[in-house]
């Protein structure tokens, strides 16, 4: 009888710590909150091209699993990850001191990766005959202080430069903001932005006059897998560090260019992640930075944080 009664105890004991160690309840508020927020990740819509090849890659090979995709701008993306509605937030800056002191404040804790280098294209329409621009120049554009083509060059008869972006609180209007006018806001009239990248592309192709900005990783055509052709409705311009743009010193966001500092509009992407455990929204950002998902960065066209690039020098003979 006493063997039994300390037998019962035991029981008891044991499964009082099997269920204090185990998760939450399922019913719990703060587990319904944390699994809601599980479901997806938000990331600026300048980065869907890459992010979806990644998501397909990792769905697949976490069968059992489901992520969802949520694309916006990159200003509710971030607000997305502090109102706690996400755990996982890509973009193309990190958390600013305050942001990531208000979640260590909830304590919470907040990490940032870096996952690839990106460049901020330039595009035109094909029928425009000017190919190369100075980063002085394109400074002056979204300054207001060159309106016309002819302002920057003379022969030029396309008139005004209309010139759009995607989304006015999307990363690459944040990027030229910080990075090109040092914080100052572009109020240029004849600048704009329609809703997305591709609206941007479509835009330029039908306006000899329009000059696109937009994420290199929209560039790439898919029928060339050595990601060194452009898609075919628009052209992209080559970008020159100097004072004169020409085709000697001016370069387009090809990889190699991003990896050898040649090309001067280069940008970062980040995964900000949140996560009080590892889930898949944590899981999501690591695979990223693998071998895997950065071979999936590099074949997109984009270069991997990991980059280790084998090139070649060609010399061409045309005799």
């Amino acid at each position: 009888m006493i063997r039994n009664a300390f037998n019962l105890i035991g029981l008891t004991l044991i499964l009082g710590l099997f269920l204090a160690c185990g998760n939450k309840p399922k019913n719990s508020k703060e587990e319904q909150d944390y699994q809601r927020a599980a479901r997806y990740f938000v990331a600026d819509a300048s980065f869907q091209p890459i992010l979806d090849e990644e998501l397909q890659v990792f769905l697949f090979q976490n069968l059992l699993d489901t992520l969802d995709a949520q694309y916006t701008d990159e200003q509710e993306a971030v607000q997305k990850l502090m109102r706690l509605e996400t755990w996982l937030a890509f973009t193309t800056r990190r958390l600013t001191e305050k942001e990531e002191q208000n979640l260590k404040d909830r304590r919470y804790l907040p990490r940032t990766y870096a996952l690839a280098y990106d460049g901020l294209a330039i595009i035109t329409n094909n029928s425009n005959p000017d190919t190369c621009i100075t980063v002085k120049d394109f400074k002056r554009i979204l300054q207001g202080e060159l309106v016309k083509w002819s302002d920057i060059y003379p022969q030029s008869k396309l008139g005004e430069i209309d010139v759009v972006f995607d989304n006015p609180l999307s990363s690459t209007v944040r990027w030229c903001v910080d990075s090109i006018l040092g914080g100052k806001e572009i109020k240029a009239p004849n600048i704009g932005a329609v809703k997305t990248s591709k609206a941007v592309i479509d835009y330029v192709e039908q306006h000899p006059n329009a000059m696109g900005i937009i994420g290199s990783n929209w560039l790439n055509d898919s029928r060339d897998t050595t990601n060194v052709t452009f898609k075919k409705n628009i052209q992209v311009m080559k970008v020159s560090r100097m004072d004169s743009a020409t085709a000697a010193n001016s370069w387009r966001p090809y990889q190699y260019y991003l990896y050898n500092g040649n090309y001067p509009l280069v940008r970062t992407i980040y995964a900000l992640l949140n996560e009080p455990r590892t889930g898949l929204p944590s899981n999501f950002a690591h695979f990223c930075r693998l071998p895997k998902g950065q071979t999936i960065i590099l074949q997109s066209g984009l270069l991997p944080i990991q980059a280790a690039m084998n090139h070649r020098e060609v010399i061409v003979n045309n005799q």
